[in-house]
C-alpha cells in the first residue's frame, strides 16, 4: 500500500504538469505573467517557452514534488469509509478547491440536487480519469471503487476506475504484474473505447520490448491529438497498464539479474527452483534482498520515465504507472530520494492537506 501511494505521488511529481499545479501556491501575478509570456512567445514566434517561475517569491512550491493526483488520492483514503456523495458534497461551494472538470461538474450537479449516477453521467467530462486516480486507494484497500466513481464519472471513466482498482488489488495481494494486467482487462470490454485502447497499448508496448522504446508506438496507437485535455481514461489507464507491463518484463531481462526469479515480477527462472519472494521482500537464504529491490527500482524508473515522455497525458499517466509499479515493487524498492521527496503534500488542490504525510495516510488506511 505504501508502494502504491508513494509510486503514484512520484509519478505525479515526474510529469511536467505538476509544476503548473503547484504554482497555484504562488502569487496570482506570477501566474498572470506566465500567461503573458506564453502569449508573447506565440505572437513573436519565440521558441523559448516560459516555465512556472517564482521571481522574488519562495521557490519551494516549484521544487519536485506531488501535486493534484497525490492530494486527491490522500483525500480519498481519508474519506473512503464515508458515503461518497456526502463526502464530495462537502466540497461543493468551496472556492479553494482545484480539481478535474469531471469533479467540478459533479460538485455542481450535487449542489443542484442530482445524485449519483446522474452526477457523473450528466457531466461533460464523464470520460476522464479522475476516478481512476482515486481508485488506487480503493484497490490498495481491497474495496470496490464503483460507488465513488459514479459520483464524478460514467462509461469509460468508471471502467477505468474499476480496472485500476482491480490491478492494484491484485498487486497488493502479491500477484505478478501479468495477472494484474489481466485482472484490469477483465473490467474493460473489448467493444469499449478504453477496452480497445488497452489491448492496442499492450500489444504496442510488448512489441517494442521496453517502456522507452514503446513511447512512439503508444503515441501513434493510443494518444488523441485532436481533443484539448489529455486526461481521458481511455488513454491514461491503457498507457499505465502497458508501460507497467513492459517495465516489469524489461527489468527481468536486465543484465546482471539473469536467472533471478522474483514472484510478482515474473516466472521463476532456471537455477533458482523453489525460490519465491513472499511479498516481494522476504529474506531467503543465500539471496540478497538488494536483488529484489534492484529489479523493482529499475522497472519503476523505466515505466514512470516513459510515461512522462508522453507529454499530452503527462498529467496522470505517470502517476497511474507509478502506482502500479510502486505497488508491485513495494515501498522499500523505490529510490530513496523519491520516497522522501513525495511524502509531504503541498495543498495546491486541497489546502487542508498542506504538510500532510502521504505515507501516514497510507498507514492509517492499512
Amino acid at each position: 500500500m505504501r508502494g502504491a501511494f508513494a509510486g503514484l505521488a512520484a509519478g505525479d511529481a515526474a510529469g511536467w504538469p505538476a509544476a503548473r499545479h503547484r504554482s497555484a501556491l504562488l502569487a496570482g501575478w506570477a501566474r498572470r505573467l506566465h500567461r503573458e509570456l506564453d502569449a508573447f512567445a506565440e505572437e513573436r514566434q519565440v521558441t523559448t517557452l516560459p516555465v512556472p517561475f517564482a521571481l522574488n517569491q519562495p521557490v519551494a512550491p516549484l521544487a519536485v514534488g506531488p501535486s493534484d493526483d497525490a492530494e486527491w488520492l490522500a483525500w480519498t483514503a481519508l474519506t473512503i469509509r464515508e458515503d461518497r456523495a456526502e463526502a464530495f458534497g462537502r466540497l461543493a461551494g468551496r472556492d479553494d478547491v482545484r480539481a478535474r472538470i469531471s469533479v467540478w461538474a459533479a460538485l455542481d450537479n450535487l449542489a443542484a440536487g442530482k445524485i449519483p449516477p446522474a452526477s457523473g453521467h450528466d457531466n461533460p467530462h464523464h470520460f476522464d480519469d479522475a476516478a481512476a486516480v482515486r481508485a488506487v486507494a480503493f484497490g490498495a484497500a481491497g474495496l470496490d471503487p464503483l460507488e465513488d466513481a459514479c459520483v464524478t464519472n460514467a462509461e469509460d471513466g468508471v471502467l477505468g476506475a474499476v480496472a485500476t482498482a482491480r490491478a492494484v488489488a491484485a498487486l497488493a495481494d502479491g500477484a505478478p504484474m501479468a495477472d494484474a494486467v489481466e485482472a484490469a482487462l477483465g473490467a474493460l470490454p473489448p467493444d469499449t473505447a478504453i477496452g480497445h485502447a488497452a489491448r492496442e497499448a499492450l500489444a504496442a508496448a510488448r512489441a517494442a520490448g521496453s517502456p522507452f522504446a514503446a513511447v512512439p508506438a503508444l503515441d501513434a496507437a493510443v494518444l488523441d491529438h485532436v481533443y484539448s485535455y489529455g486526461v481521458a481514461a481511455a488513454q491514461t489507464v491503457p498507457i499505465a497498464l502497458a508501460l507497467a507491463d513492459a517495465a516489469v518484463t524489461s527489468a527481468r531481462r536486465t543484465p546482471g539479474v539473469e536467472g533471478f526469479g522474483v514472484e510478482g515480477f515474473g516466472a521463476e527462472r532456471p537455477g533458482v527452483e523453489g525460490f519465491g519472494v513472499e511479498g516481494f521482500g522476504a529474506e531467503r537464504p543465500g539471496v540478497e534482498r538488494v536483488g529484489v529491490e534492484r529489479v523493482g527500482a529499475e522497472a519503476f524508473g523505466a515505466g514512470v520515465s516513459a510515461a512522462a515522455c508522453l507529454a499530452p497525458v503527462a498529467d496522470s499517466a505517470p502517476a497511474l504507472t507509478g502506482a502500479l509499479l510502486g505497488c508491485a515493487a513495494g515501498y522499500d524498492a523505490l529510490p530513496a530520494a523519491w520516497r522522501e521527496r513525495v511524502r509531504t503534500l503541498a495543498g495546491c488542490c486541497l489546502p487542508e492537506l498542506a504538510g500532510a504525510d502521504l505515507l501516514d495516510i497510507a498507514g492509517r488506511l492499512a
